[in-house]
């Protein structure tokens, strides 16, 4: 794009309100070309579901497309039989997708692996003959703790493969958040590795290991996989410890699916909560294959010659659903990438765009945001042109980065599909789709077979515009079954907040006059002042829509007068700080700031506190923990912590 075009476009970009329709090549290229009959098939929801899921393998037909008779504990596709990994990988292989790539693997040394269907297919039937030997059988529990490497996708299919529920735990965890996890399901094997890269070191995970195994006294087994040159062989291992590459070397390359029912568990992902222990979210098999299948598809238009590129970890739900299982479900080259977003320098990821030809590209906007810091510089030094369509994940994203994201590197050709779902959805449920008219920062429209509403708190549904609770109104596919051994807490957190069984999102929301939905955080991150409700992320856009801060977190402070005031933390681009004189006058950045927010907000947004940090306590998928200020600032108990990060 020329500079002059370029500029006409971020001109037109600086309304928030701008409509951003799909340039004609978009709409050309485009498996759905037309987004309100594509809504309209999902009105019939499980006859729509059922179409979707007669395009996989099923060793047995479902007798029921969606059984209710036990709210809210639904059942899908009840009776059918099927494997996953059957459908992720076995079913490719007498296909012409049998010599297709299936995994690229590239890290931050600049080292790169390329996997074939076949050859992982053989590598996944290896492994679960390996994991059927050390005794691990259809119902036991596997727990990973592993980087981004090949052997991880391999294990997890392995897994599915033989029936055995898998429970990925971030490689960034502790100890303590390990035993809790292990503990709770039981594990009879760990799956680990010596260590993995991070910017420019090796960062041991096997010590963390070791550690946590000796108060697991279920763990019979842990293998050892030798990803960075620490085991070359069994010297340092214990007694109960086996290498990744000896178990699996004379198995053999032939393993028969186990035939597991729709309803049966795949696996347990554990999420933090404001308090308590980690809930343990239950997902099962047939749904959720029909779901994050189906929702990739559509909502990134994936093709026959796309490269897809999840920067998600498996540690997380996104890397479980669309960085592993949905591409290979759908025949596609998934992209696994181990590294840190800005190492060796900020160019890193536009320079793995540019040398595989990435053609979709899914990430967060903290991510997103921390490598806007850094300039166009980076970005303009690479040839993003293969980029097709953009995708953002994990929180809502500020108008700020969404314009950057869009202009520098989709080049303001590549739509950006803001989606909206969580751990416990499985799958996208409002996103648009590659040909849908777009609103900066509004995930668009409910997914098709997916229902929504935003209501009150006692589950009526508020007026067009109004902002309430985001609530899901019919089952889906891919939904969560329940929290492992924690059935009543399962109905008590999701379920039976409002009187007609509603699944509670825990978010903030409105839908605007042609139905766009704009998600305005959690419930339990509202702000109330002298009444009024207002949502910690609209004030943190207005605090990151000043082009001194880069980041914004922002909790109530109690006020006796008020009930509530805002209490700021930001993260300040270079060269600002807050007691520096801004402007004209004797105008502080602080005071500009108070002035910038009231603009925005209104008087409302009454503003007690506001300080420079470096750093804002973060999920490993980037979201900000609000709760985690909170209670520093009212010296409360921090609750569950183990699922933090600092980018």
């Amino acid at each position: 794009m020329d500079e002059s075009s370029k500029t006409n476009q971020i001109n037109k970009l600086n309304d928030k309100n701008q409509i951003v329709s799909p340039n004609s090549e978009v709409i050309e290229r485009a498996l759905v070309k037309d987004w309100d009959k594509e809504i309209q098939k999902g009105e019939d929801m499980e006859k729509y579901w059922a179409l979707e899921a007669e395009q996989f393998d099923w060793f047995k037909k479902w007798d029921e497309v969606l059984d209710e008779s036990n709210k809210p504990f639904y059942k899908w596709f009840v009776g059918g039989k099927i494997n996953l990994a059957h459908n992720a990988v076995d079913r490719w292989i007498d296909t012409n997708k049998r010599n297709k790539v299936a995994i690229l693997y590239a890290n931050e040394l600049g080292e790169e692996v390329k996997i074939t269907y076949y050859e992982l297919y053989r590598e996944v039937n290896k492994m679960a003959n390996a994991l059927k030997k050390l005794g691990v059988k259809k119902g036991d529990s596997v727990s990973l703790y592993l980087p981004m490497c090949p052997q991880l996708v391999v294990s997890m299919l392995a897994c599915t493969k033989i029936g055995a529920i898998h429970s990925a735990v971030y490689s960034g965890l502790s100890s303590v958040a390990i035993v809790e996890r292990i503990t709770d399901i039981n594990s009879k094997v760990v799956i680990t590795a010596d260590g993995t890269f991070r910017r420019g070191k090796v960062i041991n995970l096997k010590p963390v290991i070791d550690e946590a195994v000796l108060e697991c006294p279920s763990v019979e087994t842990v293998i050892v996989i030798n990803h960075t040159g620490s085991y070359d062989d069994g010297a340092n291992l214990n007694e109960n410890e086996v290498l990744y590459n000896e178990i699996i070397e004379d198995e053999s390359d032939i393993c028969p699916a186990e035939m597991t029912d729709a309803e049966d568990p795949l696996f347990i992902l554990y999420t933090s909560g404001s308090t308590g222990k980690p809930k343990g979210v239950l997902h099962t098999t047939g749904g959720y294959m029909v779901g994050i299948a189906t929702t990739l598809r559509k909502v990134f238009d994936i093709q026959e010659d796309d490269l897809w590129w999840s920067t998600a970890d498996a540690g997380w739900i996104t890397g479980h659903s669309y960085t592993i299982y949905a591409p290979l479900l759908l025949g596609s080259t998934t992209l696994i990438y181990e590294g840190a977003p800005d190492f060796p320098d900020a160019g890193i990821w536009w320079k793995v765009i540019e040398r595989y030809g990435v053609s979709k590209f899914y990430t967060a906007p903290t991510a997103i945001r921390h490598l806007m810091r850094y300039g166009d510089e980076y970005p303009n030094s690479y040839n993003l042109n293969s980029l097709k369509v953009l995708g953002s994940v994990g929180e809502p994203i500020n108008f700020e980065a969404w314009k950057w994201f869009y202009e520098e590197i989709g080049n303001s050709k590549a739509p950006i599909m803001d989606t909206w779902w969580q751990t416990e959805t499985g799958m996208h449920m409002i996103s648009p789709i590659p040909v849908a008219d777009l609103k900066p920062c509004s995930a668009t429209k409910p997914l098709p077979g997916v229902h929504v509403a935003i209501v009150d708190e006692e589950g009526i549904e508020v007026e067009t515009g109004k902002k309430g609770y985001l609530a899901i109104t019919n089952p889906w596919p891919a939904m969560f079954r329940t929290l492992y051994n924690d059935e009543e807490r399962y109905k008590e957190v999701y379920w039976n907040f409002f009187s007609n069984l509603l699944y509670k999102t825990g978010d903030m929301a409105r839908i605007d006059e042609e139905g766009y939905v704009w998600i305005e955080g959690r419930s339990d991150d509202v702000l109330k002042i002298s009444g009024h409700r207002m949502g910690a992320v609209e004030v943190e856009r207005a605090f990151n829509s000043h082009p001194a801060v880069n980041e914004t977190a922002v909790i109530g402070k109690e006020d006796e007068v008020k009930g509530q005031v805002i209490k700021a933390f930001l993260i300040l681009n270079e060269g600002h700080e807050l007691d520096m004189s801004y402007g004209e006058g004797d105008v502080t950045l602080k005071d500009a700031l108070k002035m910038h927010v009231r603009h925005d907000l209104g008087p409302i947004a009454v503003l007690g506190e506001i300080v420079s940090v470096d750093s804002l306590p973060k999920t490993k998928s980037g979201k900000i923990m609000r709760r985690i200020l909170k209670a520093q600032e009212d010296g409360e108990d921090l609750g569950d912590t183990s699922t933090l990060d600092d980018l």
